[in-house]
């Protein structure tokens, strides 16, 4: 028996579209593809699906997923490991609602809270490991970036940096509207959300051409970027990356 893309979409809760993007990335091909172009599944593409998506519900992104079904890693070997990350991050998140709790004291007029207890929890080693990742592609010159940038956020109100994050989730959004929309990543319309994410970047330090590529790279590569753009949209990462190769390639 074999289901068209639209029967499995409606049973699996999951879009044609991450369907079409599974297959476009070879995590997952239909059996078959009939004269019409539709894609058709059968039962071993059905329940391959169905680990795809047990994966996901455990935190496991799409280049782990693929290496465990095609069997490059033992699956309890990858799920000891995340569970150890999550039991990590646990441990962060915790760390970080105690520090909520402590502003809010501050804020309020409560005991006096030591400054630098503002900042538990935030993860230095992984901002470290981004800028790492930064000069090792990309060389020295993006060191000078980072510093640059540095140097900007020193002046920062808390209301500068509230309003930074306000616009950069309204440019997620609109990120992913455009890409909802089937509108291709080198087009004017995406070109204009980027422009928009270029303008916005450019507040705390200015990118050339291969740094900003190089940026959106990142956006794609590092699980914890990927996870975040991907959780509006199957693969939002993967598009903002070719939009911001594309407006580089063009406007840089």
């Amino acid at each position: 028996m074999a289901w068209s893309i639209a029967q499995v979409a409606r049973m699996s809760k999951v879009s044609s579209r991450t369907l079409r993007h599974y297959d476009a990335i070879g995590l997952l091909e239909p059996a078959w593809i009939g004269a019409n172009g539709y894609r058709y599944y059968e039962r071993e593409q059905v329940l391959r699906l169905q680990r795809i998506l047990l994966l996901r519900d455990l935190g496991l992104g799409l280049d782990t997923v693929a290496e465990v079904l095609d069997g490059r890693h033992r699956e309890v070997d990858v799920l000891r490991n995340h569970a150890r990350w999550l039991a990590a991050e646990q441990d962060r998140l915790a760390a970080l609602a105690r520090t909520v709790s402590r502003t809010i004291e501050e804020l309020e007029g409560g005991d006096e809270v030591k400054m630098e207890e503002l900042f538990d929890g935030f993860d230095a080693d992984r901002q470290a490991r981004y800028e790492a990742e930064l000069v090792e592609r990309y060389g020295e010159g993006a060191q000078e970036h980072i510093d640059e940038g540095k140097r900007r956020l020193k002046s920062w109100t808390k209301a500068d940096a509230d309003a930074y994050l306000a616009e950069w989730q309204a440019i997620v959004q609109a990120y992913a509207d455009v890409f909802r929309a089937g509108v291709a990543a080198d087009a004017p319309r995406t070109l204009e959300v980027t422009d928009r994410h270029h303008t916005w970047l450019s507040k705390s330090w200015t990118p050339n051409r291969e740094s900003y590529t190089g940026l959106g790279a990142l956006y794609a590569d590092a699980p914890e970027f990927r996870a975040q753009l991907d959780e509006h949209a199957e693969g939002l990462a993967g598009y903002v990356r070719d939009a911001i190769a594309a407006y580089a390639a063009a406007r840089l």
